[in-house]
């Protein structure tokens, strides 16, 4: 099965950041809102690297609350991104196990593309029981 839309990122709260040479850390927690085939809301939690050259790498864990393609749950997402030069690269890995209501069982992969004016959008593959 497939799903594509956009989100919006609502809020982006910075908890620490841990400044050295050649890198700096943070965590941050953000909130979303999903339309299109995932309509719903998530908080992440997000660990990041910058260097001089800008957003180098990240990693993160959301929990997903809302309804996929009419079928209404949670699930958690695992984030691995990074920057190639200017072009980033985000993907998503759903956490076996993790989905809920409508959505236990779920499991898939998908990306996260930002365009030039920094509208997020996804694509997710995924797979459910009896699907």
């Amino acid at each position: 099965m497939h799903a594509t839309g956009s989100f919006e990122i609502t809020s982006w709260e910075t908890l620490a950041t841990d400044e050295r040479e050649g890198a700096s850390i943070g965590r941050n927690r953000l909130t979303k809102t999903f339309h299109g085939d995932i309509t719903g809301t998530s908080v992440t939690e997000l660990l990041t690297v910058g260097t001089a050259a800008g957003p180098a790498a990240y990693t993160g864990i959301e929990h997903l609350e809302g309804v996929l393609n009419g079928r209404k749950g949670t699930f958690v997402l695992r984030h691995n991104g990074g920057a190639d030069g200017e072009r980033p690269w985000l993907t998503w890995i759903i956490v076996d196990t993790s989905g809920t209501g409508e959505l236990t069982g779920i499991h898939g992969q998908g990306q996260i593309a930002v365009d030039e004016q920094g509208k997020h959008t996804f694509t997710l593959d995924y797979q459910l029981p009896g699907t």
